[in-house]
């Protein structure tokens, strides 16, 4: 499964726990001047999931002020960028002489080249807990200017709707289900995220020149895919369908998967018969009979979905039920989350 790191200071005395977590901050992100009344017994915990060309990082803390001053980035300049979706509590963030509220679904962009200030803090007091999920992104993975993107610095953006939604999802699911992704899809992952963001970016710009075509193409067929995955049941999904969702026509959404190793069409039947496949092969779907499985993925007439598994497998699909579904193996998969101790964790980091 992708791999994911996580590091809770909790495992330490709770006299110990705020040094471990200004290291942490410091070998992962940037040094940063960090003030909490929880400072005495920091209760907190990171998850760290290297995708490539971004890292994510999912971060649980009581609430907090930090800043990062010229001092600090004298000190350790990591010439990166940080894109913070605040996912519990209310913040504040200010770079640049902009100074932004950041509420709970909101985007933050700055630079940590650069001094900063950044707070969050739990808007339930009786549970003082914030949490937010951060893509750091390096300086030279942008295709966009630095010199365009000052005036999105300490700027708040939407994360549910549009391009910020789709990427808040990208972000959450990545991050809350990694186990359901392979390891060696951790590059592909990045590059589908980089894409997202960088999209979104060009978008606040107001600027669509500034996003490079190549990776508008990319994140459009990021937003067909997670749309088709969505209403994959839907015996009415069709090529057409999908191109008025997205407002484009249809002949632009066929030339939208030319660069692709599937047609729009073929990735709609692929992905429906992948679904029966699992479903026929799961022993625990014994007793739901083929046109059930078959229907609930969006093939509605069994003939037609009978001459398509044939053609594709070269069994039927009663006959591929019995050939992979084995009722004396059921796998019960648990995701796992590895505890790290801060000793075992920083032995891996570069020095």
């Amino acid at each position: 499964m992708l791999h994911r790191d996580t590091v809770d200071t909790t495992v330490l005395p709770p006299g110990e726990r705020f040094g471990m977590w200004l290291d942490l901050v410091a070998r992962t992100s940037a040094p940063l001047r960090i003030q909490s009344a929880h400072s005495a017994d920091f209760a907190a915990r990171a998850a760290f999931i290297d995708l490539g060309p971004i890292q994510l990082i999912d971060y649980e803390y009581p609430s907090l002020d930090a800043t990062r001053t010229r001092r600090l980035i004298r000190r350790s300049d990591p010439e990166m960028h940080i894109l913070a979706l605040t996912t519990e509590g209310v913040g504040t963030s200010s770079q640049d002489g902009r100074h932004s509220e950041i509420r709970t679904g909101e985007f933050t962009f700055y630079d940590a080249s650069r001094p900063h200030d950044v707070c969050h803090h739990a808007t339930e007091p009786e549970r003082d807990r914030a949490s937010s999920t951060i893509m750091l992104i390096p300086h030279a993975a942008l295709p966009l200017s630095p010199q365009r993107m000052a005036t999105l610095y300490g700027g708040r953006m939407s994360g549910s709707e549009g391009i910020g939604a789709l990427l808040a999802q990208f972000l959450l699911q990545i991050t809350g289900r990694p186990e359901q992704y392979h390891a060696a899809d951790a590059n592909r992952l990045g590059a589908v995220g980089l894409d997202l963001a960088t999209t979104m970016l060009g978008r606040h710009l107001v600027a669509e020149d500034a996003v490079p075509t190549e990776v508008r193409r990319r994140a459009l067929v990021t937003q067909v895919q997670a749309y088709v995955h969505r209403h994959l049941g839907s015996p009415a999904l069709t090529p057409q369908v999908v191109a008025d969702a997205h407002h484009i026509s249809l002949r632009s959404l066929h030339r939208l998967f030319e660069g692709e190793e599937s047609t729009v069409a073929s990735y709609i039947r692929d992905l429906r018969l992948a679904r029966c496949r699992r479903d026929l092969a799961d022993p625990t779907l014994r007793t739901q009979p083929v046109q059930a499985i078959a229907a609930r993925w969006g093939f509605s007439d069994k003939a037609h979905f009978s001459r398509v598994f044939r053609a594709a497998h070269g069994l039927s699909p009663q006959a591929y039920r019995e050939a992979h579904s084995d009722p004396a193996r059921i796998v019960n998969r648990q995701a796992s989350t590895d505890n790290v101790p801060l000793a075992d964790w920083q032995s891996r980091q570069p020095t």
